[in-house]
């Protein structure tokens, strides 16, 4: 197993690619804590199930002192942190519209969580990580922001902004043996996916497009996802800092 004895905090792991995440970590060996503002208790049960070493905490990544107090809660539970896989974000709810129609609200909101909580949750492990010397951050950002994709340009720019994030905070933190790198998921079968509108022919032609637009021509999984999670929260990417790995069936070439 790659990650025997080490801890690893996933955002967002009450459901979809987060809670697929923690299962497949959990059984490589990794200590997990079980990080979401929703209830947990599915993810707790599945990796109970998997004999899996978990905790759950409640946190709202968008908030200084719940970020803060997750870290602190891996740290008396576990004494260290290996991982942060910074998947929490608002997809799920947001309906597909033009960008002059978005409430204001409703882009602070998903600013707030998508990008300033990736800022939060690595500014809680970071003292951590430094004082141990190691450590790996896993930002997930989209690939729809090599796409371009339209009437979610809330959505789009927030997870630019990760992307560019991961490339200035690598360079950082390498001093301190602490490795950033991102992900950039394609479109995802995932409940929240099912959600960005309430059209089912808008919801056809957003599927229909994505795989069209892919080598690999067929609906992308949660699981697509969890070797390269893998990959980067292991040694075996310990050369690897400030990358951005696409995954997305072939339909973006960067």
């Amino acid at each position: 197993m790659r990650l025997t004895g080490k801890v690893v905090i996933v955002t967002g792991a009450a459901r979809g690619i987060g809670q697929g995440f923690a299962q497949r970590l959990a059984r490589e060996g990794a200590k997990v804590i079980v990080a979401d503002k929703l209830d947990v208790s599915e993810t707790m049960q599945k990796l109970s199930a998997l004999g899996c070493d978990a905790t759950a905490v409640r946190v709202d990544v968008a908030d200084a002192a719940s970020t803060r107090s997750m870290a602190e809660t891996a740290i008396q539970a576990y004494g260290r942190i290996d991982v942060l896989i910074n998947n929490a974000a608002l997809w799920g709810g947001i309906k597909v519209k033009p960008f002059d129609t978005i409430p204001e609200e409703e882009w602070d909101r998903v600013m707030a969580v998508n990008l300033k909580g990736v800022w939060q949750c690595c500014k809680a492990v970071y003292p951590y990580m430094k004082k141990q010397g190691s450590g790996s951050i896993i930002n997930i950002a989209s690939a729809s922001i090599l796409q371009g994709v339209p009437l979610i340009s809330h959505y789009v720019a927030s997870k630019g902004g990760v992307w560019a994030f991961t490339r200035s905070l690598s360079r950082e933190l390498g001093q301190f043996g602490i490795r950033v790198n991102s992900i950039s998921p394609g479109y995802t079968m995932t409940q929240a996916s099912k959600e960005v509108s309430d059209d089912p022919a808008v919801l056809k032609h957003t599927y229909d497009i994505n795989v069209e637009a892919r080598v690999i021509q067929r609906a992308m999984m949660p699981e697509d996802l969890e070797g390269t999670v893998l990959f980067l929260a292991s040694d075996d990417s310990a050369f690897m800092s400030g990358q951005n790995i696409n995954v997305d069936g072939g339909a973006c070439h960067y």
